[in-house]
């Protein structure tokens, strides 16, 4: 759960406290975070909360992508895949999640300056030091990961995955089933834009990274607009909110795919929990699937200078 990055402005340490109990106490099990967020003041947040509910937990983070400070203090994102690297990522992890081990740990982003074989190589040596039980992958290709899978077995691939983004159905969704890894999908609202609220792009907090979304630039952005009337048809016919009735499409996609929304808000929570009892018709399916896919959404996903830290062998557009 990230409540330290991404969209702005982060909630009060109270308020994230409250949300992350609240999920527990609705009978949450899987939490995702990661060394990136909030620049270790996610994983900090995270493990002091729930610590006291550990043994019932499944807790995920990632290396490989994290805060590096410069001379002028400044801190920057930076992709590093050495083994060296991802060892004191998962320390620090550690650390600050106050756990012995971690249950499942993605690398972030392949580092191409890293053969990937080398950066699983260092994944599964923590795996047989007992700091992590699993070893995930995020944003990577399905040639990526074979290339990782021949290495260490891999449980789960973590992509941004939506209506509206559609790029694992290319390959590597069935990659995954292949190998019989779980799929996880983030941003299953399309980062906010298939809610209730639409996002106001003139509104975007400084730090907001959707300011340097193409889909949230002005023209895109009033384009893709004009699917919301419909979708919020369909979601009444399903009987659900269109934030609902995003995740209850993508939980109908099969039983391997785990989306991961992400919320500030216990209400917002409760809603997409609820987003787990609605039932979709095969024709209410074929309509969503029409309306809203990769030929009538508008703008790459990504910058150019952000698709550089995304394997793209196999994701067009992203």
């Amino acid at each position: 759960m990230n409540l330290s990055h991404a969209y702005g402005t982060p909630p009060s340490p109270q308020q994230g406290e409250r949300l992350l109990l609240a999920a527990v106490d609705a009978g949450v099990t899987l939490f995702d975070t990661a060394a990136l967020y909030g620049f270790g003041a996610n994983e900090t947040l995270v493990g002091r909360v729930l610590k006291p509910h550990r043994r019932r937990l499944t807790l995920c983070s990632k290396g490989g992508l994290a805060g590096v400070t410069g001379d002028d203090g400044s801190v920057r994102r930076a992709i590093d895949g050495r083994p060296e690297a991802l060892r004191r990522n998962c320390e620090d992890s550690l650390r600050r999640l106050q756990t012995d081990v971690i249950d499942l740990y993605y690398l972030h982003r392949w580092d191409k300056k890293v053969p990937v074989e080398e950066s699983i190589g260092a994944l599964a040596d923590l795996v047989r030091a007992g700091k992590i039980r699993t070893i995930g992958l995020s944003e990577v290709s399905a040639a990526t990961i074979r290339r990782a899978h021949a290495v260490h077995p891999i449980t789960a691939v973590q992509t941004e995955y939506s209506l509206w983004t559609r790029n694992p159905e290319i390959a590597v969704l069935d990659t995954c089933r292949e190998l019989g890894i779980t799929f996880v999908a983030f941003s299953p609202v399309a980062r906010g834009f298939l809610c209730d609220a639409v996002p106001d792009v003139a509104a975007f907090d400084a730090k907001d990274i959707r300011k340097s979304m193409p889909r949230f630039e002005p023209a895109n952005h009033a384009r893709n607009l004009e699917l919301l009337p419909r979708y919020r048809e369909l979601a009444r016919e399903a009987g659900c909110t269109p934030a609902q009735l995003a995740l209850a499409w993508l939980l109908h996609q099969g039983d391997d795919i785990i989306p991961i929304p992400g919320t500030t808000s216990v209400e917002h929570l409760a809603e997409d929990l609820a987003g787990a009892d609605v039932k979709l018709s095969p024709e209410l399916l074929a309509q969503l699937e029409a309306h809203i896919n990769q030929r009538t959404v508008h703008g790459n996903r990504y910058s150019q200078q952000a698709r550089g830290e995304v394997d793209t062998e196999e994701f067009p557009g992203s």
